[in-house]
C-alpha cells in the first residue's frame, strides 16, 4: 500500500514538473518571439515610428496598436509570421486617418512608394512621388541611368497608373556641387495640382549596409511581390535561410516566374534567388 503511494506521488511529482517545464520553455519561447520582432530590421527600420505591441502566448502572437499605413500593417505581421516559433498571428493594427479612395492620386503615390522602397537599385529615400490624374512623376537623384529605367518599370507596374514621367537626376562621382544643388532645387518644385507625399515609409531608408534577418528579408520579400501589379496574384510561398530566398508556388508562364526572380533578387539583403515555382501552363501541357 505505502509503495503505491509512494509512486504515485512520485507520478504526481514528476507530472507537475513536467508541466512547469513546458510552461517555463513556452514562457522563454513567447519571450523570445516578441523580443526578436521588435529588434528585427523591419522594426527598428520602417515601423520605428509606429505604435506597436507585440503579445505571444505559446506562439500565438497578437499585433495591437496603431500605424501610418497599411503597408506597415501588413509588413508587421508578415515579419512576425516568418519568425521562428510562430503558429498565428492576429493582426489587430488600426491604421490611422481615413482609408485612401482606390486609384485616387494619394493612393496611387502610396502604392507607388511601397513598391520602390525594398528594392536597393532604386533609392526610394531619394525618390519624390507625384501624381495627377493617374499619371506618375518621379523627381529626385538616382545612381545610374539603369537605376531610373529600373523605376519607372516598378512605377508603371502598379495598378491604376496610366504613365510614368521620369525627371529623376542621374547623379555620379563626376557630377559637380553646385549641379547637385540645382537639382535638388529643382526637385523641391512641385506643379500646380500635383500630389506629393510626406515622410512616409520609403523616406526613412537610405543607409541599408548593416545586418538584415531572414524574418525580415522574407517579409519584404512578400510585401514586394504583393505591391507588384504582375506578380500580386501569384501564388507563392517564401522562405529565406542567411539570405538565400527560395520560392515556391505556381506562376502563369515563364515571364511571370523570371520576373519574380528578378524582383526578389533586388530586394534588400537577398543574397540570392532559388526559383522553385511550377509554370501551369507546362504543368498543363504534361498531363
Amino acid at each position: 500500500m505505502k509503495k503505491t503511494i509512494y509512486r504515485a506521488a512520485l507520478i504526481a511529482m514528476m507530472a507537475s514538473l513536467f508541466i512547469i517545464n513546458v510552461n517555463l520553455a513556452a514562457s522563454e519561447m513567447d519571450d523570445r518571439i516578441e523580443s526578436t520582432a521588435k529588434e528585427s530590421y523591419v522594426f527598428k527600420t520602417y515601423l520605428q515610428g509606429d505604435d506597436i505591441d507585440i503579445a505571444s502566448k505559446d506562439g500565438a502572437v497578437t499585433l495591437t496598436g496603431t500605424v501610418a499605413e497599411e503597408t506597415r500593417k501588413t509588413l508587421a505581421q508578415e515579419t512576425v509570421a516568418s519568425l521562428p516559433g510562430v503558429i498565428s498571428v492576429d493582426n489587430k493594427l488600426e491604421v490611422k486617418g481615413e482609408a485612401l479612395p482606390v486609384y485616387s492620386d494619394a493612393w496611387l503615390i502610396a502604392k507607388v512608394k511601397s513598391t520602390l522602397f525594398f528594392h536597393r537599385n532604386v533609392s526610394a529615400a531619394k525618390t519624390e512621388v507625384l501624381a495627377k490624374d493617374g499619371i506618375i512623376t518621379l523627381r529626385g537623384e538616382t545612381a545610374s541611368e539603369a537605376h531610373k529605367d529600373l523605376a519607372t518599370e516598378y512605377a508603371k507596374d502598379v495598378e491604376g497608373v496610366r504613365d510614368v514621367k521620369n525627371e529623376m537626376t542621374v547623379v555620379t562621382a563626376a557630377t559637380k556641387p553646385d549641379e547637385k544643388l540645382k537639382a535638388k532645387k529643382m526637385d523641391a518644385q512641385v506643379k500646380p495640382g500635383e500630389k506629393t507625399m510626406g515622410q512616409k515609409m520609403g523616406d526613412v531608408v537610405d543607409d541599408t549596409t548593416g545586418y538584415i534577418d531572414d524574418a525580415s528579408i522574407t517579409a519584404m520579400v512578400k510585401t514586394t511581390l504583393m505591391y507588384h501589379r504582375s506578380t500580386s496574384a501569384i501564388n507563392t510561398t517564401v522562405k529565406t535561410n542567411e539570405g538565400v530566398v527560395s520560392l515556391g508556388g505556381k506562376a502563369a508562364n515563364a515571364a511571370e516566374k523570371d520576373l519574380a526572380t528578378k524582383l526578389v533578387s533586388d530586394v534588400y539583403g537577398v543574397k540570392s534567388v532559388v526559383n522553385n515555382m511550377e509554370i501551369e501552363t507546362a504543368k498543363a501541357a504534361t498531363k
